[in-house]
């Protein structure tokens, strides 16, 4: 049985195109400290051929954790913030909870270089810019620690800032009464 936080392939496809603009948007973060690593770009990259059908998830899963590593290069929380963005993108072709992932990296990075406003700022751009199906699959994630199992558990994912990032998503996502 899948996890309810895997999503559907075609839904992991329309969310992976807004997972990858969140990462995009701090790499250049990570890439003013480690220019010569690609791994990040590379997997922003992978999840936009994945949205686009020019990839298969089968293929995407094996090599997900690979732009997430690159973070092992870098030295700032910001910079090691946007490698995880970038790797938590790549992962949404294994499972669609990821793409909250990358936004909660995203904020996170944001966040460590405006204190106080950026974390904020970039969360408004990332729900401005989410599209309707996106909006609509990622509304069929569970709540972050309903389920366990997947990212959106009792993992890192849940505590601290990340958890706050995401849980701002979800509460935006959630339909109006």
């Amino acid at each position: 049985m899948l996890s309810p936080q895997s999503l559907s392939e075609n839904d992991r496809r329309i969310v992976a195109a807004w997972a990858a603009d969140c990462a995009e948007r701090v790499l250049p973060l990570f890439e003013a400290e480690a220019p010569g690593d690609d791994r990040p770009r590379d997997g922003i990259s992978r999840a936009r051929s994945f949205a686009s059908g020019e990839l298969d998830a089968a293929g995407e899963i094996r090599r997900r954790f690979v732009a997430g590593r690159a973070s092992q290069s870098v030295y700032s929380p910001a910079a090691k913030a946007a490698a995880w963005a970038a790797g938590q993108a790549a992962g949404v072709a294994h499972m669609g909870a990821h793409a909250l992932g990358a936004a909660a990296y995203a904020a996170k990075a944001a966040e460590i270089v405006d204190p106080g406003r950026g974390g904020a700022a970039e969360i408004e751009w990332q729900l401005a810019n989410m599209s309707q199906t996106a909006r609509t699959a990622l509304r069929r994630l569970p709540a972050l620690g309903e389920d366990s199992s997947g990212p959106l558990g009792a993992g890192l994912l849940a505590s601290g800032v990340l958890g706050e990032n995401i849980r701002i998503l979800q509460s935006a996502l959630a339909p109006r009464a």
